[in-house]
């Protein structure tokens, strides 16, 4: 299982895309345009979660405009050295969910390999922000150990990859993971949590796209788009691409405060995904992660957002407002 080795081959586009983030904010304020004297108020704290910005992604921003809905989910904010009742390092209970490295088991029939702890794009609303690396991950022969537990348990039908991202990993590896998981006759389904076809489009190349064409195992790929803004034309391109190797795309979003809490905005998203074959999935109130409470919404509000939804749009659009909760069997609908 998941050999290591191999040939020294070019550098992949994506990679050198990667590459060239950015990874200071004064780096990413200057390539927007921002005068000195009008420029956000960016945290100065280590917070040991490191501005990290594709190029791509910086490319969809307003240049010089502070409240940015792209801008405002990736910067950095002094707002986020608040210390705010209720919001915690580990708040939807990873940690006890932990069966072996990389290996989650929350809910019934479904285990959770997180293959990387690494991703390519620091979401400053990320619930694993205080929970990466070595510490989340399975690596090298902890990835076939954990493919080889849930070989082992018939009560698994659903193998679900994330990480950080599990496509920062690369092709060699995924095809082989994939094809291991495929062998195991008790699952049914594979699942693949990305928000790379996004924030870093290259990353769907052709070698990925005859990985997914071939896989004999029913796939989903679960994409996180929070603002119609995200969807420019190369993740378009992705998508699009995406969709012609027959695997099922969702979404999922976070509803976030000053990003998309706006009934508008988000029945422009749904319409945009679902013109790129993309069906709604979730709608995520805010896990309640230490470090993002300037942007969580009321449920009040999140609950007024979804029914001004369903009168705008076909029920199949309207995606299902939920939050996860430590130790519950299942997402917890709201409203």
């Amino acid at each position: 299982m998941l050999a290591r080795s191999g040939p020294v081959c070019q550098i992949p586009t994506w990679r050198r895309d990667l590459a060239e983030s950015f990874t200071r904010p004064a780096d990413l304020l200057d390539y927007l345009g921002f005068e000195p004297g009008l420029r956000p108020s960016v945290s100065t704290t280590e917070s040991g979660f490191p501005l990290l910005v594709p190029k791509p992604f910086a490319d969809l921003m307003q240049p010089g405009h502070p409240d940015d809905p792209l801008l405002r989910q990736v910067l950095p904010l002094a707002d986020e050295g608040h210390r705010i009742d209720g919001f915690v390092r580990d708040p939807v209970g990873d940690r006890a969910a932990r069966r072996a490295p990389g290996l989650l088991m929350k809910y019934r029939g479904r285990a959770l390999l997180m293959v990387t702890g690494a991703c390519a794009i620091h979401c400053r609303y990320c619930f694993r922000r205080h929970y990466r690396g070595q510490e989340a991950a399975a690596t090298g022969k902890q990835v076939s150990a954990a493919v080889e537990m849930v070989a082992r348990d018939r009560t698994i039908d659903e193998v679900i990859l994330s990480g950080g991202d599990p496509l920062l990993r690369d092709n060699a590896f995924l095809a082989e993971l994939f094809t291991d998981l495929a062998s195991i006759q008790h699952l049914r389904r594979l699942r693949v949590h990305t928000r790379l076809p996004v924030v870093l489009p290259t990353r769907v190349d052709s070698e990925l796209e005859r990985i997914l064409t071939g896989l004999p195992i029913r796939c989903s790929i679960v994409l996180q788009v929070n603002h119609p803004n995200e969807l420019g034309p190369a993740a378009r391109s992705a998508l699009v691409a995406l969709r012609r190797t027959g695997t099922v795309l969702l979404n999922q979003s976070v509803l976030l405060r000053g990003v998309n809490d706006e009934a508008a905005c988000l029945a422009r998203l749904q319409e945009a995904l679902f013109d790129l074959g993309v069906l709604p999935y979730y709608l995520h109130q805010l896990d309640r992660v230490q470090g993002a409470a300037h942007f969580a919404v009321a449920d009040a509000h999140a609950k007024t957002l979804v029914d001004a939804l369903r009168l705008r749009l076909p029920g199949y659009l309207v995606p299902r407002l939920v939050r996860e909760l430590p130790g519950h069997p299942s997402k917890v609908p709201i409203g």
